[in-house]
């Protein structure tokens, strides 16, 4: 690989890390990695290389250097070729008890144009500058991309310009296989469900009994050990099949699933429309059982919400086990751990729930994990992740974790899923925002893909800017309600001027904003970003025991009514509808002892409505909510907001014209 000109030697004097019980060669170890992995970028181009150029030209050092530069020992993690690696999830607990555990900043954005506000390169960019320019300890985590968005319209999610997680090419394709994971043991539990319905309508009772529960050759037979959880939860205690009453027998054997509420779909990690609902069953072989269904995209899948939000291979393994696939004909919830596949399941899943190690341009350390998308997902990495950096920075260092789309969504369930869940408090959230966006909501012209930016972003506007900062001052209300500091990043774009972030500061600050900081690290990397990494620590060092954290609603409250308080109090609309499909779905949870699980909205980053075309600050409107999914394994409902597409389609002009790899190289072309 090339590399980038270094401003003189890394860091002849790196911090090192928070150490309470190691030893001192161990220390003289991470000093010597650090100046080895951490570097500053200089003699950088202007403009700004395509993304892919930059990373291709970068210093990449081997993924163990960077390990031993977090205190890592060979023994806590896998390497993954020569540039990733996979830590081990249970070492947070070990080196919390070493170094204490660093502060915890999330990174959220204003509702974003269709081309994307540069959370993910701020993110990245603020990581290079705290670890490679304030001297502090920062990890940065953030999510695995998904290749629909990546040969789609948007693009991939390892940053941009000077600001990027390397190899690039690497993270935006395949990374370490967790995603494909994901969607081998969504497909299996899929078939499964299909396969089982196929069994109990084609046989009798004791014929599926004896095919469930075979005989060995010296005539015996014994339960699985996965069938056991089945057994409990009908009440049963014999552990010999031969014991079983014929009503028993039944009962075990027959999950009589409502084939037409069946409600786990197949997934496919690309964009595809003529996905979106399917009919399958049609073979002769099938006998004439067809229903209909739908694909999703792979990271929609609840088994993706369920990595993003477990804390051990133990803890999985329950909230797979508990995954609600379809009701009984009596109503009944039918889990994985009825079909007997949970185990199966934690087989798939078990290297993935390792966090990937990567590092940045600079040198920086990167947790890459999960990718639930924010509009229809939870949006976040994972727990595990974020623990796992808050023990390798120790006390006094950062994590910087990453919340999909606007913060009315991204945000919202980084506070009222993620940390109740996890019971980490944040101590600092940044907000991006852009001129470009804020004028969209001050009711410039539409933003598309592939299209040329029409004139209001590209000259000064001032007065379109004005009107679109409602949209940036509600997200820094919304964001206090959770008792958390905000800080602004204004991410610079070159046709921004002084006049216009002048607009940005003053409303942000008088918003309640701790600080708002204008940032150049697209083009400048963790120089760029210095500012933003100073005023980020002043906010986490006066914010230190995050005591005014505060979530939203309690969950022992109805499903309705947590929908209604995240409808009025952070979209400000009056009221909320429910279709009758969403009435029928809300009643059938609760009945089922799902009432008291949060809220995880699937709703457009576009806007704080429902409708992708009301920009700025809307109020008053009636929130649609079209359907209500449950995700106990996750453990939250998913209320869909209107008509809600849970897999994207390409575009006319989609980003793959653009890929390729060169023949004599052999280096991947075209992403961004």
């Amino acid at each position: 690989r090339g590399h980038f000109p270094l401003a003189g030697k890394p860091h002849p004097h790196p911090r090192p890390i928070a150490l309470r019980q190691i030893g001192r060669a161990m220390a003289d170890a991470v000093v010597a990695a650090r100046r080895e992995s951490i570097r500053k970028l200089a003699e950088l181009k202007s403009p700004v290389p395509a993304d892919i150029d930059v990373a291709q030209a970068a210093t990449v050092v081997p993924i163990r250097t960077v390990a031993a530069a977090c205190g890592l020992t060979e023994a806590d993690y896998e390497p993954y070729g020569h540039y990733k690696a996979k830590v081990s999830e249970k070492v947070s607990d070990k080196l919390k008890a070493e170094r204490g555990e660093g502060y915890y900043v999330v990174v959220a954005g204003i509702n974003p144009t269709p081309l994307g506000e540069g959370k993910s390169t701020t993110t990245i960019g603020l990581a290079q500058a705290m670890g490679a320019h304030l001297e502090k300890n920062c990890v940065a985590c953030i999510r695995q991309p998904s290749m629909g968005p990546t040969f789609g319209i948007k693009g991939g999610a390892a940053g941009g310009g000077y600001s990027q997680v390397v190899p690039m090419e690497e993270m935006n394709l395949h990374l370490t296989g967790d995603i494909h994971a994901i969607g081998a043991a969504n497909n299996l539990l899929a078939a499964a469900i299909d396969a089982r319905v196929f069994h109990e309508l084609t046989q009798k009772d004791e014929a599926l009994y004896d095919r469930l529960c075979p005989r060995k050759k010296d005539g015996t037979r014994a339960f699985a050990k996965s069938m056991l959880k089945r057994l409990r939860k009908l009440g049963i205690d014999k552990t010999d099949p031969d014991e079983l009453t014929a009503e028993e027998r039944a009962a075990f054997a027959r999950l009589n699933i409502d084939r037409e509420k069946i409600s786990w779909r197949r997934v496919v990690d690309m964009n595809d429309r003529f996905l979106r609902k399917i009919t399958v069953g049609q073979n002769p072989t099938e006998k004439g059982y067809t229903r209909e269904t739908g694909f999703d995209i792979t990271v929609a899948s609840e088994i993706m919400a369920v990595l993003a939000m477990t804390t051990s291979l133990a803890d999985m393994e329950r909230r797979l086990g508990a995954m609600v696939v379809a009701p009984d004909v009596k109503g009944e919830p039918v889990t994985a751990d009825d079909l007997g596949i949970t185990g199966a399941l934690v087989a798939l899943m078990k290297d993935a729930i390792k966090p990937t190690l990567m590092q940045t341009l600079e040198g920086t350390p990167v947790l890459v994990h999960a990718g639930p998308f924010a509009n229809i997902a939870s949006g976040n990495s994972s727990i595990i992740a974020d623990q796992i950096g808050r023990a390798m920075v120790g006390a006094g260092g950062y994590v910087l974790t990453e919340a999909g789309f606007g913060a009315d969504i991204g945000l919202e369930k980084f506070m009222n899923l993620k940390c109740r869940s996890s019971g980490m408090k944040p101590h600092c959230a940044v907000i991006v925002a852009t001129v470009r966006a804020l004028k969209l909501h001050g009711g410039g012209p539409a933003v598309s893909p592939g299209k040329p930016l029409p004139h209001e972003y590209t000259n000064e506007d001032v007065e379109l800017v004005k009107k679109g900062v409602v949209n940036l001052t509600r997200h820094i209300e919304n964001t206090k309600k959770f008792g958390v500091p905000v800080v602004v990043a204004m991410n610079m774009f070159p046709t921004d001027t002084e006049a216009e972030h002048a607009v940005i500061k003053e409303a942000a600050m008088a918003a309640g904003a701790d600080d708002c900081v204008l940032c150049t690290h697209h083009a400048e990397g963790g120089k760029g970003a210095a500012a933003l990494g100073a005023a980020v620590a002043k906010a986490c060092e006066a914010s230190a025991g995050a005591d005014d954290f505060r979530l939203l609603y309690e969950g022992e409250t109805s499903i309705k009514h947590k929908i209604e308080t995240i409808a009025k109090e952070l979209y400000r609309a009056d009221g909320v509808s429910y279709s009758e499909q969403a009435e029928a779905k809300i009643a059938m949870f609760t009945e089922q002892g799902f009432g008291n699980l949060p809220i995880c909205m699937a709703k457009t980053q576009y806007s704080f409505s429902h409708d992708a075309d009301l920009k700025g600050a809307p109020a008053g409107f009636t929130l649609p909510i079209g359907d209500v999914r449950c995700s106990a394994g996750a453990g939250f409902i998913v209320p869909l907001v209107g008509a809600f597409p849970t897999i994207p389609g390409l575009p006319t002009r989609p980003a793959y014209y653009e890929i390729g790899v060169d023949m004599e190289t052999e280096q991947v072309l075209g992403l961004s």
